[in-house]
């Protein structure tokens, strides 16, 4: 299965390890290092340039990506259960 992301961004669900709320999360110290090591590394997708909501961490086998996105967590949340 697969889910929409926004801006003709599609990833796939087995994929997903997270789904995170933008402003609840980026208070702590360590989410901030998390998503600015992950931006050093070249592994950040801005999905939209609106303000983002949310970011999924996603992990393939080989890599790990970030997404950000102007979709909030709970509505890509009942996209996938949607699709289940």
């Amino acid at each position: 299965m697969y889910l929409h992301l926004g801006n003709d961004t599609v990833i796939k669900t087995k994929d997903i390890v997270g789904i995170f709320d933008m402003d609840n999360t980026s208070v702590s110290k360590h989410t901030r290092n998390f998503l600015s090591n992950s931006e050093k590394k070249k592994r950040v997708v801005n999905v939209s340039f609106e303000l983002p909501k949310s970011y999924i961490v996603c992990f393939d086998g080989e890599k790990e990506t970030v997404y950000i996105s102007q979709i909030s967590p709970s509505t890509l949340i009942k996209r996938m259960n949607y699709l289940k």
